[in-house]
C-alpha cells in the first residue's frame, strides 16, 4: 500500500474485529438499589471479568456499613427491565463458596468455573436447558444490566444492598478512538493540500 493511512486505517479495522475474550463489568451496592428500597448506610464495590475463552467469571467485592450480619450472597438474573426489577438467583446457592458470613464488612474474590453445574443454582441451569445455555443466559443478563449482586443479612434477609452491573469500556476502545480521530485529521489535512 502507497498510502500510510490506508495501511493504518486497515491495521485498525483489523485489530477492531478481533473477537474480545475478557469483559470487564463493575458494580456498586447499595440499599436504595434494593427492591424494595431500603436506607442501609451500607455500600458495596466489586467486578465482574468473563472470559468467553476460558468460560470463567472473575468476581471481586468489597463491602462495609452493613446493619446485619452477613447470611448470603450470589448473583441474581435476568430481570426484565436493565437496572431494575427482581430475578431468582443464578450463581450459587444458597451463597458463594467462601463468602465472609456473620460480619458486616468484608471482601470477597473467587473465580467461577461455568463450565460447572456447581456455579449455578440448579433452578437456574433447569431454566436455561443445560449449563452452556445457562453461562450464554448468566453473561448476556451480565452485559445487558438485568442481573444484579446482592448481599443478604439478618437485618435484611430478602437482600439489604445490592447492585447492577455495568461494563467497563475496554482500554482498546479509547485508543481505537484516538486513532480514529487521528486519522480523521490526517485525511482532512491531506484533503486541504
Amino acid at each position: 500500500m502507497k498510502n500510510p493511512l490506508s495501511a493504518l486505517a486497515l491495521a485498525v479495522c483489523l485489530a477492531a474485529s478481533s473477537p474480545a475474550a475478557i469483559l470487564t463489568y463493575s458494580v456498586y451496592l447499595t440499599g436504595p438499589a434494593e427492591a424494595p428500597p431500603n436506607a442501609s448506610p451500607a455500600t458495596g464495590t466489586g467486578s465482574a471479568v468473563y472470559d468467553n475463552v476460558l468460560h470463567t467469571l472473575a468476581l471481586n467485592v468489597n463491602f462495609s456499613g452493613l446493619t446485619g450480619n452477613t447470611t448470603a450472597s450470589h448473583i441474581h438474573g435476568p430481570t426484565a427491565v436493565p437496572g431494575t426489577g427482581t430475578a431468582g438467583v443464578a450463581t450459587t446457592t444458597p451463597t458463594f463458596a467462601g463468602f465472609p458470613l456473620g460480619v458486616t464488612s468484608g471482601s470477597y474474590a473467587a473465580v467461577l468455573d461455568l463450565t460447572l453445574a456447581s456455579s449455578y443454582n440448579p433452578a437456574f441451569v433447569t431454566a436455561q436447558g443445560g449449563i452452556a445455555n445457562a453461562e450464554v443466559a448468566l453473561t448476556n443478563s451480565i452485559a445487558n444490566g438485568t442481573a444484579y449482586w446482592n448481599i443478604h443479612t439478618s437485618a435484611f434477609p430478602g437482600g439489604e444492598i445490592r447492585g447492577f452491573f455495568a461494563p467497563v469500556p475496554e482500554p482498546g476502545t479509547f485508543v481505537l478512538l484516538g486513532v480514529g480521530l487521528a486519522l480523521a485529521g490526517l485525511k482532512r489535512h491531506y484533503n486541504a493540500k
